[in-house]
């Protein structure tokens, strides 16, 4: 009863903060545009006044958009969901209230609505909504990372997938999740299985979830049906949540949908929509790199020169690389190295310091000095907008390896190749060149296996802070 109290106050106290956003909104777009509208702009005249004609309609605008919110869970805090997914929620909700608001104005035949404030309004929602959202998501943050409304969670299953889980949710202190431990009704308790240990078996479920106080529950290992029943029936009368990973998520691609035959869940994975969600890719690239092409042209420029007056060769430096489907491309960068680099590799390669077919060492002396600098802020890659726009690369991808670096019968890169490469991508954001390149390969083939919109918006938005504190890069 104290939960749904909590939860009651918490979602009318956002509900609050959604009508002063949308009070805001409407008020600055007629400050604006008051010559366009028949009254003065004041807060009485905007609301209650009846000289404002558009009152009601503004109304309407607040209440559609407050319950379209609602409909989209816009109440609740979700720790769990990209920062980008929740924005995107924002604009469909003040997108469709928008929309009913034309109806309403064609219906009703309200004349000389003003076009400027419709749009203003719109926007300001927009801006209004996400801004306060991002500072929820920081405070709430910083509360659960101080301990706040945590909760304790068992992993069942201490296999590849269970400790995968235990590590991207020990990368994420906002989600407030302390793993007690893993049940597992195969892997020996003396197994090193990092921080996270395993603290018994399935059957002993009741009893840690009593000893622990567990709040949730994944099911990452999938045993016998018995035994998985058994489980759901002890949660649910222990009221514990319990959330499962599909089995074999990680060997697809593409997302999973919930559905319904009759009263039979069902969990779809579908490829359906492939062609068109690679054509949202394609435009989205392409528009980001011609935007970011235009803007950086004046920072093109001044390295190009400060390249030229500091070594002697070309600006830029041409590498072939593998592109989607394994076709040949020259991939652009500007040079970092002196110019007979190349020729020099062979006096150096036994000092490589990176495992697997890349070559890279910290005090690579053929990198000159404005190279070094080029390369640990990635400024060195920016040529590569223009592999962008020709369709060559994607924005975010798996990382392009040098064909001259690359085995032919390893195995492990044909899975890279079915996609486009990018200029950043999860490597960039989990170390750069500190990691390994086994660990490289396997977050290339998650990223492909998992690959959304929100998830490349979202390592776009993780890139810069990386590239900012230029750490791991050499």
């Amino acid at each position: 009863m104290a939960k749904l109290t909590k939860r009651f106050i918490v979602k009318s106290f956002y509900i609050l903060i959604d009508v002063v956003c949308i009070l805001l909104s409407i008020g600055i777009a007629c400050w604006i545009r008051e010559e366009t509208l028949p009254f003065d702009a004041g807060f009485n005249n905007l609301f209650i006044n009846p000289v404002n004609p558009f009152r009601l309609i503004f109304a309407f605008w607040g209440l559609v958009t407050i319950f379209l919110n609602n409909m989209l869970h816009l109440y609740e805090t979700k720790r769990e969901i990209f920062e980008a997914t929740e924005i995107w929620e924002v604009v469909r909700s003040v997108f469709v209230s928008a929309l009913m608001v034309i109806v309403a104005i064609f219906l009703v035949k309200i004349p000389d609505f003003p076009r400027s404030v419709f749009f203003l309004t719109s926007l300001l929602m927009v801006f209004f909504f996400s801004l306060w959202r991002i500072l929820k998501r920081i405070f709430v943050g910083y509360l659960v990372a101080q301990g706040y409304n945590n909760f304790n969670v068992l992993i069942i299953g201490a296999g590849k997938v269970g400790r995968v889980l235990a590590e991207e949710i020990a990368k994420r202190p906002a989600l407030g999740i302390n793993v007690i431990g893993y049940l597992d009704d195969f892997q020996d308790p003396a197994v090193d299985t990092g921080e996270v240990k395993i603290i018994g078996k399935v059957v002993d479920f009741p009893a840690i979830v009593r000893r622990e106080f567990i709040d949730k529950v994944f099911v990452t290992a999938h045993n016998d049906e018995r035994t998985f029943l058994r489980l759901l029936e002890e949660a649910q009368e222990l009221r514990v949540a319990v959330r499962v990973v599909p089995h074999g998520f990680e060997l697809i691609s593409g997302d999973f949908a919930k559905h319904n035959i009759g009263f039979i869940p069902i969990l779809e994975y579908s490829d359906s929509q492939t062609s068109h969600r690679l054509l949202g890719k394609r435009i989205f690239d392409f528009t980001a790199a011609l935007i970011g092409t235009i803007i950086l042209l004046p920072v093109f420029f001044v390295i190009a020169l400060v390249i030229e007056l500091n070594s002697p060769g070309p600006v830029f430096y041409r590498s072939r690389r593998y592109g989607r489907g394994g076709r040949v491309f020259h991939m652009y960068k500007f040079r970092s190295m002196v110019s007979d680099a190349e020729q020099i590799l062979d006096q150096v390669r036994d000092q490589n310091e990176v495992d697997g077919p890349i070559f890279k060492m910290r005090e690579d002396p053929r990198v000159t000095k404005v190279g070094r600098f080029l390369r640990k802020y990635s400024l060195d890659e920016l040529p590569q907008l223009l592999n962008v726009l020709k369709g060559q690369m994607s924005l975010v991808g798996p990382r392009p390896l040098p064909i001259e670096q690359v085995q032919k019968e390893d195995f492990r890169q044909l899975k890279r190749l079915e996609v486009k490469p990018g200029i950043t991508g999860l490597w960039q954001i989990r170390g750069r060149s500190d990691i390994s390149f086994t660990r490289l390969v396997k977050w290339d083939v998650w990223y492909i296996n998992n690959w959304s919109f929100w998830l490349d918006l979202n390592i776009l938005f993780q890139t810069i802070p990386v590239v900012i504190k230029g750490k791991g890069a050499y």
